[in-house]
């Protein structure tokens, strides 16, 4: 929100979706305009340049540009030529060109990396919340069917779904099945 006002119009709300997903869309959405209205001066015209590099005007106008290039330097014209073949000026000057777009390019790059980051966070996140509210979920369940002495068959699965999940543990697990996987491929 900027200066207390919404950064989207709320009265078009979309009858097929419930409020929640509405609320929730809108939010992601204007965290996003929020991010994108707090990058610096550098970062808006790194990724405009970026932007417009990645877009096929940017071929157009090379296509043109070179091609006039050439014609202008061939000597067909009544113009001098001044970048005689092999177009040694040409070459410099789109040398010089690679270098800064590649520059601009990853630096478009690194600041859709860390954004990239804070949403995987994000999602670790929320992913951990349910996955502790469903375990939490599960024991409370659990609980009660032990307190109204109902009978479950599943006992056994029951209580490996009410074990707390440790992120750690799973990494480690995933590492450790990555690594076997590895080895084997190797022996082969």
């Amino acid at each position: 929100m900027i200066a207390n006002k919404p950064l989207i119009d709320e009265s078009e709300n979309n009858p097929a979706l419930s409020n929640v997903i509405e609320k929730n869309i809108r939010t992601m959405i204007g965290l996003r305009v929020k991010t994108a209205q707090e990058r610096k001066l550098q970062d808006r015209i790194a990724d405009g340049i970026t932007d417009f590099a990645g877009n096929l005007k940017f071929v157009y106008i090379h296509v043109i540009w070179f091609g006039a290039w050439i014609l202008l330097n061939t000597g067909k014209l009544s113009i001098k030529v001044f970048d005689p073949f092999p177009y040694g000026l040409l070459t410099m000057i789109v040398s010089l060109e690679a270098i800064f777009l590649s520059t601009f390019v990853m630096i478009s790059q690194n600041r859709m990396s860390d954004d990239a980051e804070r949403r995987a966070n994000l999602h670790l996140h929320i992913g951990l919340l349910t996955e502790h509210e469903t375990t939490r979920i599960l024991q409370m369940l659990d609980a009660i069917q032990d307190k109204m002495g109902i009978e479950n068959d599943s006992d056994s699965e029951l209580a490996d779904l009410e074990m707390e999940t440790k992120p750690e543990d799973v990494l480690a697990e995933i590492e450790r099945l990555q690594k076997h996987t590895a080895q084997k491929r190797n022996k082969f």
